[in-house]
This record gives structure tokens, C-alpha cells and sequence, in this order.
């Protein structure tokens, strides 16, 4: 009899133990859904309830990071100034939870088929855009963002072009 009990309240336990995993990866992608929407609704304010104050982000290039402050400056220029409609376009998320190591965390990856229109006329730009994002108490803490600048560049009618030397 004991020992059904002790099966009984393990097996309890276990499946306790998965619904909140559960629980826990929904509301993550949840948390990122809102942000996605914030952004092709323009919404700086969702935006700003979203990040954490010690947000950081990274990327696209190598060298790019911002803070807090400086992302929500920039959206906010963007917004106003730059982009008529930004659109997520087959939109995917999946999330994970690494458990140990440097990158220890719940995080959330959103890859899109993103489309920008912006207010001048030019484009739309059309790239395939990456972005994993960490969080922390349902506040957004990082974000690594990835996508090809180059294309992006050259879809609104720019040339790269080799610089010489004189």
C-alpha cells in the first residue's frame, strides 16, 4: 500500500513538474509573440514594458550592441521617422532552456520571413531575419538578432563596392 502511495505521488509529481515546464515555455513565446506584434504595430510603449532595464542586444553585425535606452531611442526614431509597416511573415518560435554553462537561461528564437516598407517609398526590404531572445522574469534581458545586411542594403538600391587604395 505504501508504495503506491510513494508511486502515486511521484508520478503526481513528475507530471506537476512538465505542466509547469510547460506553462513555462508558453508564456515565454507568449512574451515574444507580444513583442513581435509591439513592433509591426509600431507600439513603442508594449515594446518598452517588454525589455528588462538591464536589456542588452546584439547583432546584426559582429560589433553592434545597444542597451535598453539606446533600442527604445532607435525604435522610437524609426518608428516616427523611417518605417511605414514592418511585417513578420511566416513567423516561427520555438524555446529552450539551456541549463548550465555562460548562456544558462529560458530562452525564445523567432525566425521570419521579415518585410519592411518604409515611409520614403523605398523597398520593401525582404530578408530572413533570427532573433533569440533570453528571458527573465517575463522581462526581455538579450537578444541576438542575425540577418543578411548586405541584401538588405542592395534591395534598396545600394552597391557595395571594393574601396581602393590611392
Amino acid at each position: 500500500m505504501v508504495e503506491r502511495l510513494i508511486i502515486t505521488f511521484l508520478s503526481l509529481l513528475f507530471i506537476s513538474a512538465c505542466s509547469q515546464a510547460d506553462n513555462q515555455i508558453a508564456d515565454n513565446i507568449g512574451l515574444i509573440e507580444k513583442y513581435v506584434k509591439a513592433v509591426e504595430e509600431k507600439d513603442y510603449a508594449t515594446m518598452e514594458s517588454l525589455l528588462a532595464d538591464n536589456y542588452k542586444g546584439y547583432g546584426p553585425s559582429h560589433s553592434d550592441s545597444t542597451n535598453r535606452t539606446e533600442a527604445l531611442t532607435s525604435w522610437k526614431e524609426n518608428i516616427e521617422n523611417l518605417y511605414q509597416s514592418i511585417s513578420y511573415n511566416r513567423s516561427r518560435m520555438a524555446a529552450l532552456t539551456i541549463p548550465e554553462g555562460p548562456n544558462k537561461g529560458e530562452w525564445v528564437s523567432n525566425w521570419a520571413e521579415l518585410e519592411i516598407k518604409y515611409k520614403d517609398g523605398r523597398g520593401p526590404v525582404i530578408i530572413w531575419a533570427n532573433t533569440n531572445y533570453e528571458i527573465e522574469h517575463g522581462k526581455i534581458v538579450k537578444s541576438y538578432t542575425f540577418y543578411n545586411e548586405a541584401d538588405a542594403l542592395r534591395q534598396l538600391g545600394y552597391e557595395l563596392v571594393k574601396e581602393t587604395e590611392y
